[in-house]
This record gives structure tokens, sequence and C-alpha cells, in this order.
């Protein structure tokens, strides 16, 4: 088998499914079940159990896996100690972050860096994956929450204060919630991921007899949906505060804040292009500092 064969056992291990390696890969699940079958039949020996909830290693593949995981780590880590060579202020950056974070905070500052420095282009991938920064899914990495790869460097860039709002209708026909009195009252849920659990548990203990109208991934759809008068939700400040009929609900208690990340690989912040937009960022965000966490 050569390396692409290989790769390909790495990501069908790794997601656990045609459709999310076909995602990674950007081909579609058939092609890649067509790969699969191929590579089982030139090793002569099956590689996957396919079962509904997906792919589940062989003996044989788990035989193998230690190894390719090694020869990957080896790989990049030759990548990366060349491209460290690299300094000059030019070249690609890949920057993951979150859906709203990357379209309301991110893109603005990346687009000021970029064209402050013509030789850079940055791709930004707002996705609720967690990338692998020793892989080099991406070069730097922005989420609430920590950083658990040992040689992933991590800095706080910004606390961002979160509150619960509704439109003034909302309030008007339905009431202000209280934790007394919630019953009546609809609320529009993010839903539970790890990092987003304390705004869920926040929410649920100010108002415990409040409806669960919707639950979504998106910070934009809970925004959409309180924007019609129907439901509350617990929003970032500085995306909710200025949007026309929108107005935050106090609860007489203090609201969530969550503390934003910057993550990088402790060889690539050593590019210059790296260092640079590291440096950049973290100013902008300084910047910003009092429209993230306004004080309560």
């Amino acid at each position: 088998m050569d390396w692409e064969e290989l790769h390909l056992v790495q990501l069908l291990a790794r997601h656990g499914s045609l459709s999310a390696t076909a995602r990674v890969l950007g081909a579609t699940q058939p092609t890649v079940s067509r790969r699969l079958d191929t590579l089982e039949q030139k090793a002569q020996q099956k590689l996957f159990e396919r079962q509904p909830s997906g792919l589940v290693p062989t003996a044989a593949c788990l035989s193998i896996l230690s190894a390719l995981e090694q020869m990957e780590a080896n790989a990049l880590a030759v990548e990366r100690r060349l491209a460290a060579q690299d300094d000059a202020l030019a070249g690609t950056i890949t920057v993951t972050s979150l859906d709203w974070l990357g379209d309301y905070l991110l893109a603005p500052i990346l687009t000021k860096f970029a064209a402050a420095h013509p030789g850079v282009t940055i791709h930004l991938l707002n996705d609720g994956r967690r990338f692998n920064l020793s892989r080099r899914d991406a070069d730097i990495a922005f989420r609430f929450g920590g950083f658990d790869q040992s040689d992933t460097v991590e800095r706080k860039v910004a606390d961002i204060r979160y509150g619960l709002f509704a439109t003034q209708a909302y309030l008007d026909r339905f009431g202000h919630p209280n934790a007394r009195g919630s019953s009546g009252h609809a609320i529009v849920e993010l839903a539970e991921a790890p990092v987003r659990v304390s705004l869920s548990t926040w929410l649920k203990g100010r108002l415990p007899d409040a409806r669960v109208m919707l639950r979504t991934n998106s910070i934009r759809s809970q925004l959409s949906a309180v924007e019609t008068g129907t439901a509350l939700a617990t929003l970032p400040h500085f995306l909710a505060a200025g949007r026309d009929g929108i107005v935050p609900v106090d609860l007489g208690v203090a609201a969530p804040v969550l503390s934003l990340k910057l993550g990088v690989h402790q060889e690539t912040r050593n590019l210059l292009r790296v260092r640079k937009l590291i440096d950049f960022a973290v100013s902008e965000f300084a910047v910003l500092r009092p429209k993230l966490n306004p004080p309560s």
C-alpha cells in the first residue's frame, strides 16, 4: 500500500464513517467507499466492519494504526521544521473558529491583517470541530475552553460576556421572566457541546420552568429566533446588544463570561507570518475589550 492508501485507513479509523471521511477529503461517500473496497481487495483482508453506527476497525486494521500514527507524526514534525525555516512574511495561514466568532470578530481582523500584508492569504474555517493543530489541520485556532495537546501553546485573547436577550415586543406580550415565574416563557437553547454546557446550565438555573422551544448549534440561529419576538436566548452581548428591537433582560444575577483563547503549535508559532498575525489579533482584541465584556 502506498502512503495515500495508508492515509485513507487513518482517516476512516479517525472519523469512523465514510461520510465524515468524504467531507475531510472533499470527495463523495461512494468514491470513498470504492477506494476502501479496492484497498481491502489489494490487502486481501477486511480492514473495517461496516455497521449501522459507522466503521469499526478490524484486528488487522488495529495492528497497523499505531505505526501509521507514528509515521504521520514524524512526517508532520519534518514539515513543521522545514516550514519554520521560512522567515518570509508571505504564504497561507489557516485559522479555525466558531460560527459567530469567525463571522463577526475574526473576519474583519484577518482581512485587515491580509490587507496590510499582500503576500499573505488567510483561510478562515468556521467549524465546530476541534481541529488538530499537531496534524496541521489549522495553524491557529480560536476557541472557548482550553487546548488539550501538550505541544500547543495557548493564550487568552478576550473575555466575552453573555446575557439573556429578547425583543421588547416579547417582553410586552409575556412579561419579564424570573425564576419564580418562568413557566409562561419560551427559550432557544444552544445545543450542548462541552464548552457550551455552562451557558445552558446558567439559563436553566435562571428559568427552570421555561419551555425549550428550539435547540440549535448556531448562535446566529438563536439570534434569528429571538428576532421573531417569540423566545428568549442567551447571546453574546457584543452581538445582540446593538440589534434593533432586541433588549437585555436583567435577571438580577451575574451574566456568564467565557474566555476566548488562541492556540498554536509550538513550532508553527515560529513562522514570521503566524507570529505577526497573532500579535495583530491580540492587539485588535484589546481594542474590542470594552465591547466584548462590558460592565454588568
